[in-house]
């Protein structure tokens, strides 16, 4: 094809046809421009292509993350709540007319500071892609935003649970130090999955339920447990929903 040209090229020069030899050189100008573009818009087409394949790979892969993370502080929520409601039971038994038996006390407090409270979402997608600054793939702004500030929430989460935790060992502080951990577990049946034998000492845990010091401090863990989960747990909870109905929309099916 390009030899044709050339000789029909030569003829048009040899012939001083500089008209027609013009006219052709701009025509051959006009299809060299054209395959140029042509080549362009499949290059960007490629590239746009790769970005998509891209984007999918990454938005699957934080459905998955936030599903587990979901799942994660559901769990938590169910365990910070049998905290404080069983603690809400050992504060009734205050001001009740008749008391606990020292096995309900126990259990009551067994289940009210046996399981520590910490939220570990999986962010590892996530977190690989704020660091290298792959978040620009994501089109969807409002995502890119959610994604972006979720760092803060669990930053919010995290202080919240050192204040609980905080507050739960000064709970037990106060059992160490005005009660009786061994009876705890011996009348949990604790001792003996640990390998050991009830203690021939009679202590009791029922004298705290006279305490102030105790009181204050139930109250006040009761409080915080709640607070978690109203004003940090729940709101996360409605943030990782709202990320996942974002997430499926931009998801190809």
């Amino acid at each position: 094809m390009l030899r044709l040209f050339r000789k029909l090229r030569k003829k048009m020069i040899l012939e001083k046809k500089v008209r027609h030899y013009l006219l052709y050189a701009l025509g051959e100008i006009i299809l060299i421009v054209i395959g140029i573009l042509i080549a362009l818009g499949i290059n960007n087409w490629n590239i746009r292509e790769q970005e998509r394949d891209q984007e999918q790979f990454y938005l699957l892969g934080l459905r998955q993350e936030f599903v587990l993370s979901k799942i994660k502080l559901e769990k938590l929520i169910e365990v910070n709540q049998q905290n404080y409601e069983n603690s809400k039971k050992i504060a009734a038994f205050i001001d009740a007319e008749t008391r606990p038996t020292e096995k309900e006390l126990s259990v009551l407090i067994f289940q009210s500071l046996t399981n520590e409270i910490s939220y570990n979402p999986n962010n590892s997608l996530l977190n690989e892609l704020i660091n290298t600054g792959g978040l620009k793939v994501i089109s969807n702004p409002d995502l890119r935003k959610s994604l972006t500030s979720w760092e803060s929430f669990i930053q919010s989460i995290k202080y919240q649970e050192r204040g609980l935790q905080e507050q739960r060992e000064r709970l037990l502080n106060v059992l160490r130090e005005e009660g009786s951990i061994r009876t705890g577990l011996d009348e949990t049946g604790v001792t003996s999955e640990m390998g050991l034998k009830k203690s021939s000492r009679v202590g009791s845990n029922l004298a705290l339920l006279e305490s102030m010091k105790f009181e204050n401090e139930l109250l006040l863990f009761i409080l915080t447990g709640s607070l978690t989960e109203t004003a940090h747990y729940q709101p996360l909870l409605e943030e990782i929903n709202e990320i996942l109905v974002l997430l499926n929309q931009e998801i190809e099916d």
